[in-house]
C-alpha cells in the first residue's frame, strides 16, 4: 500500500469532511426526540411482558406448589 506524505493526507483529510452533510439543528433535535419516544416505547413493552411472564409463573408455580 502506498504511503503518502502527511501534507496530502491533511489535504485528502479535509476534502472528504467537505463532503459530509452534517445535519441541521432540527434534524437533530427530532431524531433526539424519536429516540427518547422509541425508548420509553420499549421500555414499556418489555414492562409489560415482563408482568405478564411473572403473573403466567406465579400462576404455574400456585397450582404446583
Amino acid at each position: 500500500m502506498a504511503r503518502t506524505n502527511p501534507l496530502q493526507f491533511i489535504q485528502q483529510v479535509r476534502a472528504e469532511i467537505s463532503k459530509v452533510v452534517w445535519p441541521t439543528r432540527r434534524e437533530v433535535f427530532l431524531t433526539t426526540v424519536m429516540v427518547f419516544i422509541m425508548a420509553t416505547l420499549t421500555a414499556i413493552f418489555f414492562a409489560l411482558v415482563d408482568l405478564l411472564i411473572r403473573g403466567g409463573l406465579q400462576g404455574i408455580l400456585g397450582l404446583f406448589g
